[in-house]
């Protein structure tokens, strides 16, 4: 039981020790990030100013330069097909 005892106090100090480590390094960065500044203003006007002038949207069709690129009206598939088929040969 003694054993035990003893086992544990070690494991809690070694605990309790990286902890400890832990809470100094954060208190270091801390101190160290302290004296900055808490935001450096780098856009000119407020982004949240209903007022703010903006520039104008535009708007550009996306199919305005589209043409039709159907040569003729459609046919019907024999039509169509007659006119693709090449020709028998003529043996004489």
């Amino acid at each position: 039981m003694l054993t035990l005892s003893g086992a544990s106090s070690a494991a809690a100090s070694a605990a309790r020790g990286r902890h400890v480590r832990f809470y100094w390094s954060l208190l270091v960065a801390i101190a160290l990030v302290g004296p900055l500044p808490v935001t450096a203003s780098i856009a000119g006007a407020d982004p949240a100013d209903p007022a703010a002038k903006v520039a104008r949207t535009g708007y550009r069709s996306v199919i305005a330069p589209y043409s039709r690129l159907r040569p003729a009206t459609p046919a019907s598939w024999r039509e169509r097909n007659g006119a693709v088929t090449p020709q028998p040969k003529q043996d004489k």
